[in-house]
């Protein structure tokens, strides 16, 4: 084998590792994007359900009633 041929297998076969290497980080980073996704979905999901709540508590006529005689003391 001649240094020509030496270096153009040389060459691609750099090339294909680097490209392995760049295909298992996107990889790991879509895996993590997707961990994260459904962890803030389901953080998002606990804080409407709160929110829900809150909203009875305050439109409930009792809470008005005891905010308003608070306020009268």
């Amino acid at each position: 084998m001649n240094v020509t041929a030496v270096a153009i297998i040389s060459i691609i076969f750099g090339c294909s590792i680097a490209l392995v290497g760049m295909i298992l980080k996107h990889r790991s980073q879509s895996r993590l994007n997707s961990v994260d996704s459904e962890r803030l979905q389901a953080e998002i999901s606990q804080l409407k359900e709160r929110v829900a709540t809150l909203e009875k508590i305050v439109t409930d006529e009792k809470y008005q009633l005891k905010k308003e005689f608070d306020s009268l003391s």
